[in-house]
């Protein structure tokens, strides 16, 4: 049996195993295994078991993961998003369609000190959900408008998707997030567009809520120190080269533990609370990637990138239809998978293929990332759409009937990031050519 068959019948039975409730660490780690001992022999593959596991996580920069991930939770038990929404409902809720706009533009303002688009989505809906239903707002505009914000939690930075892509692939973390600030910032641009776009249309989808004077918007900014003086403390010091990402990380999650004490909402509960999640987010994220690195090495030795690459290239398509391709294939497996799952999974047989096409890998982290999370929110699978439903007692069919329009802005959304490098680019690079 040659490699390229061995590789091709590990990866069928990976995808068949993925339905089931197996730990998808373990399925990993045990088809690489075997995988690998059917090309290279059982001593080859107890060997690999040794060392993987060992050197994966003796890895300095893993340890970002944990630090982030307390920095976000810190921060989410303590209350934050309740002051960030308040803040953008003060400068955008007089206008048409202003609270759904506020609700997206708070949060990308969570996911800022956050990383995690279902985390983001479900806290911003606890907030913003019963505030519009207060001003009978239109039931789908408003789970929309969540819906879709949601997934700004992993694109902009600090995001566990960019940190997990960094380490399997072996690129920097830092330029990562830096990528992502922009096409961020954009995104939401094109919701608050398309929001504006369907109040200006049908005006009783957003009724305006009551005016605010200058005073009081100034005055509400307060409310966002907390998620300003963390951004501008972790990415600050990446871009100007004061620390490391992993350094950046222990800081953030030392400062979110300031911050939460000064600002008098830490308590012994919430923090042996947010301890104890990291705690196991952590365990469950470091077994997968081991199992992710052990799938990498199985995928390596059976010459399938090779094989995959080669084949391509005798196509002789365009390498931008190949990345529409991509595209489509990590919209649909977002649909099913968390973006997490995504990355780690498709890694080891996608990446060698994008670079070997000549695409800039920091750039293809930033569309990898983005279109996942357009699953998340696709009917009639999107697993944010659920989750959602289930938090804020909206119905399914209403939700999926309010994420749509956004989905048109998504679209948009990456064709400008595909047709355009240097959004993504020009800050990871300083402004060098790209």
């Amino acid at each position: 049996m040659s490699p390229e068959l061995v590789g091709i019948i590990g990866l069928v039975v990976l995808a068949v195993l993925l339905f089931s409730k197996i730990w998808i660490g373990a399925i990993m780690v045990v088809i690489a295994l075997l995988g690998y001992a059917c090309i290279g022999g059982w001593e080859s593959s107890l060997v690999l078991a040794g060392r993987v596991p060992y050197s994966t996580i003796a890895d300095y920069g893993l340890m970002a993961l944990p630090m982030f991930i307390l920095m976000g939770i810190v921060v989410a038990n303590t209350g934050v998003s309740g002051d960030l929404f308040k803040t953008a409902y003060k400068w955008l809720g007089q206008f048409r369609g202003g609270l759904a706009s506020a609700s997206v533009a708070s949060c990308g303002m969570f996911a800022a000190i956050c990383g995690d688009s279902m985390a983001t989505a479900v806290t911003m809906g606890k907030v913003a959900i019963p505030e519009m239903k207060k001003y009978n707002y239109d039931p789908a505009l408003a789970s929309g408008s969540i819906a879709a914000g949601g997934t700004l939690g992993i694109l902009i930075p600090p995001s566990l998707g960019f940190i997990l892509y960094g380490l399997l692939t072996q690129q920097s973390i830092g330029k990562l997030f830096m990528a992502g600030i922009i096409p961020g910032a954009l995104e939401i641009v094109f919701y608050v567009a398309t929001i504006y776009i369907l109040c200006r249309f049908n005006p009783r989808l957003g009724p305006p809520g009551p005016r605010t004077s200058l005073k009081e918007k100034v005055v509400s900014l307060k409310g966002t120190w907390a998620m300003l003086t963390l951004f501008s403390l972790v990415m600050g010091g990446i871009y100007m080269g004061i620390f490391t990402t992993t350094e950046a990380g222990a800081i953030g999650a030392f400062g979110a533990i300031v911050i939460s004490l000064i600002s008098r909402k830490l308590t012994w509960g919430n923090f042996r609370a947010s301890i104890m999640e990291t705690a196991q987010i952590t365990g469950m994220l470091v077994f997968i990637i081991v199992g992710a690195f052990l799938l990498m090495r199985f995928i390596a030795i059976s010459n399938l990138p090779t094989a995959l690459s080669e084949f391509i290239a005798g196509l002789a398509a365009s390498r931008y239809l190949v990345l529409a391709a991509f595209i489509v294939f990590y919209i649909i497996m977002g649909c099913f998978f968390d973006v997490i799952a995504i990355i780690i999974l498709t890694i080891p047989i996608v990446y060698p293929v994008i670079v070997g096409l000549g695409f800039d890998p920091i750039w293809f982290g930033v569309i990898m990332v983005r279109v996942a999370e357009i699953g998340l929110v696709t009917p009639p699978f999107g697993l944010n759409l659920f989750i959602l439903s289930q938090v804020t007692e909206v119905p399914l069919g209403t939700v999926f009937r309010g994420v749509i329009p956004f989905l048109v802005a998504d679209c948009l959304h990456v064709i400008l990031l595909v047709a355009i490098p240097a959004l993504s680019l020009y800050l990871p690079y300083a402004g060098k050519a790209i």
